[in-house]
């Protein structure tokens, strides 16, 4: 027989784990202020664009994608340009790092 050790942690989810429950949204460490697109401000076109992004096990953004588009195709750009800047926490489940899947949310308002 071989010795009482204790077991080793079950390896981390291949797949990307979604924000919820025991998975906790990671801090944002760094963040990139989108740039007003010229056009929209000129239109004082004012909108949401809601992007879904995995946070890669490093905490930087990866495979992001527009869930909800901008009343604009230029707030999207602006959007996903600035969110691909942004740096999160590491997040840890079972103290092993892990990609998780998000949303984060862009406001453009005109000030």
């Amino acid at each position: 027989m071989g010795g009482l050790g204790v077991a080793p942690p079950p390896p981390p989810p291949a797949a990307p784990q979604r924000v919820g429950g025991d998975i906790k949204e990671p801090k944002r460490l760094v963040y990139v202020q989108p740039e007003y697109p010229a056009i929209a401000r000129a239109a004082k076109v004012q909108g949401l664009v809601i992007i879904e992004a995995t946070i890669a096990k490093d905490g930087t953004v990866i495979n992001e994608k527009i869930l909800r588009s901008g009343p604009l195709a230029a707030l999207d750009q602006a959007a996903l340009d600035a969110v691909k800047q942004w740096k999160y926490s590491p997040t840890l489940l079972g103290g092993v790092p892990v990609e998780i899947l998000m949303s984060v949310t862009v406001n453009f308002t005109l000030k």
